[in-house]
């Protein structure tokens, strides 16, 4: 068994974000780290819009992100620590629109180590030196300068080691040109190692640690350390030094230290400032709780500086610092606004904030004012005896602050993301839809929502009106070459046209030129001021000042179709000849002399656009009903004779020729691609040869199941093809790659490009009788995304085998149900206690809930309509019950008639798992599935994790055990149980009297119920524990599962096993075979094995294409869905693990992590090829591409083309 590994959609977690001008430019771009991928976002300073440079992959893990500017420089590079166990400098070349490698420097092991350095970077403001350091012990200092030739180099590494010490943070300290400084959070632990009592642990000091690099002697010294606040655990730099031009200074250099509770400003031989963090008014807040910042931000502004500090509540807090010169009046904290929380913070000079969530969508806030002038509390250390340090390991008094709506910020952009991704289900539930949606569960708290995701390109609709009849075309034309918009949109009808002018609205127009009682067949702007109709019976060209010249069709015939661009027109007449018309140098068109007869019925003429500084274009491509397509010469030497010829399988319906950019085939230029449309619904595409007229790479596609029609239009000023059949689906260029894309819209009968104020990057498009002007605002997103809030925490969800609808279940931990905080709210209100009750119904998806102690939970049970996209009902649970997990039973005692069954436990711990008692509570479904009926509910005596449907009967996986249950009248009656399990059951799949069950720890078990004995027995398991997460059957003796640690595998039994277990009719067998390695008689062998970096949540055995093979569809917590394709034939398999290796040897990592130990990161990678890997190719310089092709016996579009067809038949994408 082989499979092929491809990427649908890549991770969206941000884990660290960071800005700067990376391409040299005027403009500040963001670079995020999606733990894998490296992706280069610009923000448009007008629109406040932000857009996808390039992402790239680097297959390894990435820790840590660091932007560096040398001194006097105006470019910033990117310092990248990772699991390579190497520092690695990127610089983005904006030419190639790459990252490309400057420096790579090894200094350790690879994988993510606690002593080798990559968790921390910290560089020097004055872009001189950069420090990386490891969890523990290790610190690396390595010098940046620059060469004569202007290049970056990099020293070899400096040691900063400290033996036995825990490093909590490292950051650059600003002191000017002075020697760089690095400050350090460390804790020793050599005392606590060796203090059996625990004495020494309790009395463990958090040390801030300052490192000195002394440039002049080459090594680095540790200045000076400092006890502090055991609760640390951030820094912040403050900036400091002389200012060049003058003896004022930036500010007074040190460190902020962010601890629970308190933040305290820190610096050598300096008075130390502190200050409490404000906390929410609420009155559900537990008290208790201490409250820690999570993120911070440092901006600098001509002569003064502030900083935003992000609590773990999602609080902004601005902190400023009066100070006179170097030394420090006061430190003052403030609530500025509140934002969901995040990984990091970045602040642009334009004004602009950009919040990396950590959970949901990635937001882009605009500045409204900066929080001077309002009336927010503020807390200064001047409020404090000796600014807050009379007593340090005492708390200051609490400071509290009542949160609000946004007033300092506003939300100019959001990114959506997926992350995380809890469970997912693939169904095709959606009308009209030929392919399967994907539906996730996703999202933490208040924030969490319910996706369904569908393959193609978002519509914006602007415009949908009705029109009289039904027209059969549409086109838009402008009425001089230099107009910047469309003036007339043309609609031609079966008996008649229709002029309409596009102004403040649109209306009816008559006096243009054009004839209105014929169809037309084709509208184009011609020369400088000129329109050109092509109907039926003749051409007409309208001049400038409303002069028609009117060139009539032979009697007897009728023109049958039509192309033209901006200076030649051809016309294909009822008699199989074409006619070719010139524009001339002064505007006029002149007929060939010569007309060609095709010897067969033309059904599509199509000429590409006049090249820049030319005359004319020199290729015609015309569709016969003989099923050909010939390619024929404009060339004034060779006019109207044919150059080539292609056979097609059945006839063409539409043909277009179009110039656009494919890097895969040319990166320099665009490439003439000719698309040929069947009455089939097929789509080739291919080549033309600008040289010979040859036609070469053909490229099948089966769009639909309509004859297709093929439009060129303009889509952010690239050329792109509109292919017309049941689907709409349009042909673009997207980051130098051509792509090939569905819209999610309605089928349309004709469009074309429209250009106006309003919209002036939009198409237009008839559905039967009306009319649609649309656009097109995310070429970079392929999965169109619509949520549905939720209350809480997704767990699992489930469908209705008939009715369609989702049942999800959702719970929070740390969280009072709304029932138990309206109770407790009541209750201080009978006590006499104000309760603020703004507060109180602040919105929790803006806010959060507040927290409360451990063991408390909030859940519920919810119905969703996916097709209306809206909660049906939603079913709380009260005495502080949680939901785990749910199943949907047709018991067989009840006449096979549907139960819901949801296991919930009360006062549930997490760590260590515990609660006082679990629950399987049975609901009966009412109203056709909207509502549930409580029937009763069984207790056990641990959490359920799992349950499932079997044989008519509930099996559940309850804590260790696993049972089967039956339905009672009072409660579920429990049939069977089995305890030989070890940690937690976690997951189960059944299929005939075989039930899979995954341990938590323990990888998967196979086990068998025989009814006659009634006994549940394990006869095989897996012979090396796993962590698993999810779990799926591929066969009735193959299982695909996956572990915590971002691994798939494919697990099988020998088939002699599997019979003999069968046909053992009493488990008798089974049951006196003597265990292998303290486990099952039989171990299953691993198939396949693959590390693909994420912590894989659910998979699916389905197929996404209709017809197409069956796949395994995985998503992942940090948002990535992939598919592994199982390889059918042997060549394949040859051909792309070959690829993969020349790939491998070729293109390195760009973090440094070799692609081999990547992808087998804790097992070694196992019959599954890396398509993601494969896919680069097509970015691979032309002479590695033909290398590469040469070794293989493939020219470089064959290779290109295998890619793409797994691709696309595995996925459609």
């Amino acid at each position: 068994m082989h499979l092929y590994n491809l990427t649908l959609q890549s991770a969206t977690a941000a884990t660290q974000a960071i800005v700067g001008n990376f391409s040299g430019a005027r403009q500040q771009e963001i670079i995020v780290s999606h733990g894998t991928r490296l992706e280069l976002l610009r923000p448009d300073v007008q629109t406040g819009k932000l857009s996808t440079v390039i992402s790239s992959d680097v297959f390894g893990s990435i820790r840590s992100l660091a932007t560096f500017r040398l001194t006097g420089g105006t470019k910033d590079y990117a310092i990248v620590g990772s699991d390579s166990g190497r520092i690695v400098i990127l610089d983005y070349d904006p030419r190639t629109s790459s990252f490309v490698k400057v420096h790579q420097e090894t200094f350790g092991k690879s994988g993510a180590r606690r002593i080798v350095p990559g968790q921390y970077l910290a560089t020097d403001p004055k872009g001189r030196a950069v420090m990386i350091g490891a969890m523990e012990k290790a610190k690396l200092v390595y010098i940046l300068n620059r060469d004569a030739a202007a290049n970056l180099t990099i020293s070899s590494p400096l040691e900063a080691h400290k033996n036995s010490s825990i490093i909590h943070h490292i950051v650059g300290l600003d002191v000017g040109f002075e020697n760089p400084m690095f400050a350090a959070l460390e804790v020793d632990y050599t005392e606590s190692d060796q203090d059996p009592t625990g004495e020494a642990f309790n009395n463990t000091d958090k040390l801030l640690t300052y490192y000195e690099l002394d440039l002049g002697l080459n090594h680095v010294v540790r200045k000076w350390s400092e006890p502090t606040d055991p609760r640390a655990n951030l820094l912040v730099q403050v900036p400091g030094g002389q200012l060049a031009s003058s003896e004022r200074f930036d500010g007074p250099s040190g460190v902020l230290i962010c601890a629970e509770d308190h933040i305290i400003y820190r610096h050598m031989d300096a008075p130390q400032h502190r200050v409490p963090i404000p906390r929410r008014k609420h009155p559900l807040e537990d008290a208790e709780r201490g409250l820690i910042v999570t993120s911070a931000v440092m901006h600098k502004m001509k002569g003064a500086f502030f900083f935003l500090l992000q609590s773990e509540e999602g609080d902004l807090y601005k902190v400023t610092i009066e100070h006179q010169e170097e030394e420090v009046k006061a430190l003052k904290i403030k609530y500025f606004d509140t934002v969901p929380i995040a990984s990091s913070l970045c602040i642009l000079k334009s004004g602009f904030l950009f919040v990396a969530s950590e959970f949901g969508n990635q937001q882009l806030y605009q500045f409204q004012k900066l929080g001077d002038d309002d009336n927010e509390p503020e807390f200064s250390s001047t409020d404090y005896h000796s600014f807050g340090m009379a007593q340090p390991t005492q708390a200051l008094p609490r400071a509290h602050f009542r949160p609000r709506p946004l007033e300092n910020l506003a939300l100019a952009d959001e990114l959506e993301s997926l992350n995380p991704v809890l469970d997912a289900k693939v169904m095709n539930l959606l009308p009209n839809s030929d392919t399967p949606q994907i539906f996730t569960a996703n999202g933490r708290g208040a924030r969490s929502t319910f996706r369904t995701l569908q393959h193609g390109l978002e519509v914006e609709e602007t415009v949908s009106s009705d029109l009289p009849g039904i027209p059969n075309a549409v086109w838009t034309t402008k009425v001089k070459e230099d107009d910047p918009f469309d003036s007339y949109i043309i609609l031609s009808f079966v008996n008649g046209t229709l002029v309409l002018s596009i102004g403040e609205n649109i209306e009816e127009i008559q006096d243009t030129g054009f004839l209105s009682s014929a169809p037309t067949l084709a509208v184009q702007q011609i020369g400088s001021d000129a329109l050109l109709q092509v109907h039926p019976q003749g051409i007409r060209h309208v001049l400038a000042d409303r002069r028609v010249n009117e060139w009539r069709v032979p009697s007897g015939k009728t023109i049958v179709a039509a192309t033209t661009n901006k200076r030649q027109v051809v016309v294909a007449l009822s008699s199989a000849e074409l006619v070719y018309f010139e524009l001339d140098l002064d505007g006029q068109l002149n007929e060939f002399q010569d007309r060609k007869a095709m010897g067969s019925t033309v059904l599509a003429l199509s000429i590409g656009e006049v090249p820049e500084g030319r005359q004319r274009t020199p290729w015609l491509a015309v569709g016969c009903e003989d099923q050909t397509v010939r390619i024929i010469s404009l060339d004034p030497d060779s006019t109207l004779e044919p150059r080539s010829l292609v056979a097609l399988t059945s006839p063409p319906s539409s043909i277009c020729i179009a110039e656009m950019l494919d890097a895969a085939i040319n990166r320099t230029q665009p490439t003439l691609f000719v698309n040929i449309g069947l009455q089939t619904g097929v789509l080739i595409r291919a080549v033309l040869d600008p040289a010979s007229g040859q036609l070469t790479d053909e490229r099948k596609r089966f769009l639909g199941t309509r004859p297709v029609r093929l439009i060129r239009v303009q889509i952010q000023q690239q050329p792109a093809i509109l292919a017309l059949s049941s689907r709409t689906w349009l042909n673009y260029t997207h980051q130098n790659l051509m792509h090939f894309t569905p819209l999610i819209f309605d089928v349309l009968d004709y469009a074309w490009s429209f250009s106006a104020e309003l919209s002036p990057e939009g198409l237009i498009g008839i559905t039967g009788s009306v009319l649609r002007i649309f656009r097109i605002p995310k070429l970079g997103t392929k999965l169109k995304q619509d949520s549905v809030p939720l209350s809480y925490t997704p767990r699992k969800m489930l469908t209705h085998p008939t009715n369609g609808y989702f049942y999800l279940i959702e719970a929070d931990h740390r969280v009072m149900g709304e029932g138990a905080a309206a109770q407790k709210i009541q209750e201080m209100r009978s006590q006499g206690k104000a309760v603020d009750e703004e507060v109180v119904n602040l919105p929790p998806e803006q806010f959060g809930r507040a927290k409360a102690p451990a063991g408390t939970w909030a859940s519920c049970i919810r119905i969703l309509d996916p097709v209306e996209g809206k909660t049906v009902n939603v079913i709380t649970l009260d005495n502080n019950e949680a939901a785990f997990s749910l199943a949907i039973v047709p018991f067989a005692a009840r006449q096979n008639e549907l139960y819901l069954v949801v296991g919930t436990a009360q006062d549930t711990f997490l760590s260590p798992r515990s609660c006082k008692s679990g629950f399987l509570r049975a609901y009966i479904f009412t109203e056709d599935g909207a509502n549930l009926e409580f029937l009763h509910k069984t207790e056990t005596d641990d959490v359920p994790l799992a349950l499932l449907a079997f044989q008519g009967r509930l099996v559940a996986g309850v804590g260790k055990a696993l049972r089967i249950y039956d339905v009672g009248k009072k409660k579920l009656l429990r049939k069977v149980e089995n305890k030989t399990f070890s940690s937690a059951i976690v997951s189960l799949n059944t299929q005939g009297s075989r039930i899979l069950v995954g341990d938590m720890q323990e990888s998967v078990s196979f086990a068998v119920y025989k009814a006659p004995e009634n006994r549940l027995l394990v006869f095989a398991d897996d012979s090396q524990p796993r962590w698993i997460t999810c779990s799926t059957m591929v066969d009735y003796t193959t299982v695909a599962a996956a572990d915590r640690f971002g691994n798939i595998f494919v697990n099988r039994l020998d088939i002699k096993v599997s019979d003999q277990v069968d046909d053992d009719p009493n488990g008798a067998g089974i049951l006196h075979e003597k265990g292998l390695l303290m486990g099952a008689p039989h171990k299953t062998k691993l198939l396949s094995h693959f590390h693909v970096g994420d912590l894989v949540t659910s998979i699916h055995k389905t197929s996404l294409v209709a017809g197409g093979r069956e796949v395994l569809l995985y998503t992942g917590l940090h948002g990535t869905i992939g598919i592994l394709v199982p390889l059918v034939s042997k060549e394949d398999v040859d051909f792309i693990s070959t690829l993969e290796q020349h790939i491998r040897t070729e293109q390195t990592s760009l973090v440094g992590r070799d692609h081999l130990s990547w992808r087998g990161y804790y097992v070694p990678v196992k019959a599954v090829v890396d398509g993601d890997l494969c896919e680069s190719f097509a970015r691979l310089p032309a002479p590695k591409q033909s290398a590469i092709a040469g070794e293989l016996d493939r020219t470089v579009s064959e290779v290109l083309k295998k890619l793409e067809q797994l691709r696309v038949t595995a996925s459609g994408f």
